[in-house]
């Protein structure tokens, strides 16, 4: 794949109605949870695979279930793709789409708020292996994404609330503004502001992703900050056991204790992030039971990684993040155990 591809691509503001109809004919990939609200309301005669729903999806079994999928609907390298729910569906779905005949388009109908503000942009695709998360991928841009906040109305309060973590992200990466704004209201699934909210993250994941397409100058690698122990945690525990912006919100909190350790953090700005996360209703303390050993062979594997020692995405001070390389897996043990 050449490195001249973009990356970004048209997003359209609709309702969910006008996002439906606009899949009439295209083969499209959901979950249990998406069809259970949606089947019924796509438009007659488009083929529809309907997927478990949960992070265990995301793996090589179901991977070449959408591509057999694909070959029985007859797709072709003029046909596209259309997934429809959250973040599972539309990594999974974009890794098939961009593999298929090698490459036909794909259209992003996020379903979900993490999905909305992250996943469903910036064309990273990938499943899940056994030894880690999102190791298997590629980088590959829908064709467009459909953009309805109206889907919001039926997705479950948990999952509302997993996705105001990369919310959160936003803030405290790149708009101090927003994130004195969540501190002082934690978002809702009815806050007035909520559709503005959406717009900013997904101008801020685009903004990214232009400056840094392929992640090699450490300004992409700043929409991870929280990701490298919150991808250790979810592989321990056990995927689908966490939501990703559970297990996102504790590692945003251990990675400011982190960086505020080795000195790269503002002091006080981890206790303020945690308070914050807290009121938003999510989870900022690492599981117990997760061994600080086990997590650390975990975050070896993370793909941040170039050489010795570990590679964090650390907020300098609220709106301001760096990648950080080399630091020592003693640090992160000790920052762990003083959980």
């Amino acid at each position: 794949m050449g490195r001249s591809v973009r990356l970004t691509a048209p997003v359209r503001y609709v309702t969910v109605d006008e996002a439906l109809s606009s899949l009439a004919g295209t083969p499209t990939v959901t979950d249990e949870n998406v069809a259970r609200h949606y089947a019924g309301r796509l438009p007659p005669r488009t083929p529809l695979l309907v997927l478990p729903a949960g992070e265990p999806t995301k793996s090589l079994e179901y991977l070449h279930q959408v591509w057999s999928w694909l070959l029985s609907q007859g797709a072709t390298r003029k046909s596209r793709v259309a997934a429809l729910g959250g973040g599972v569906v539309g990594d999974l779905v974009g890794f098939a789409a961009s593999t298929f005949m090698r490459g036909i388009p794909l259209v992003q109908v996020p379903s979900t708020l993490m999905a909305m503000v992250d996943s469903a942009h910036g064309g990273k695709t990938g499943i899940n292996l056994p030894e880690g998360k999102n190791l298997a991928g590629t980088f590959s841009a829908p064709s467009e994404v459909l953009l309805a906040v109206g889907f919001l109305a039926t997705l479950p309060q948990r999952e509302f609330v997993s996705g105001t973590a990369e919310v959160w992200k936003y803030g405290a990466i790149g708009n101090p503004a927003l994130l004195d704004r969540l501190i002082a209201s934690p978002l809702g699934p009815r806050s007035p502001g909520l559709g503005k909210t959406v717009r900013e993250c997904v101008r801020a994941k685009a903004a990214c992703v232009r400056a840094d397409p392929w992640e090699t100058k450490g300004v992409r690698a700043s929409l991870n900050f929280g990701h490298t122990i919150g991808h250790a945690i979810e592989a321990l525990a056990g995927y689908g056991e966490l939501l990703h912006g559970e297990a996102v919100a504790m590692g945003m909190v251990a990675e400011s204790g982190l960086g505020e350790r080795i000195g790269v953090t503002e002091r006080g700005f981890t206790e303020r992030l945690r308070s914050g996360l807290l009121r938003q209703g999510l989870p900022v303390a690492v599981p117990s039971g997760l061994r600080t050993e086990s997590l650390i062979e975990q975050m070896a594997r993370d793909k941040k990684r170039t050489g010795e020692g570990l590679a964090f995405s650390l907020v300098t001070r609220a709106g301001e993040c760096k990648l950080v390389e080399g630091v020592e897996a003693g640090e992160v043990a000790a920052s762990l155990d003083s959980r």
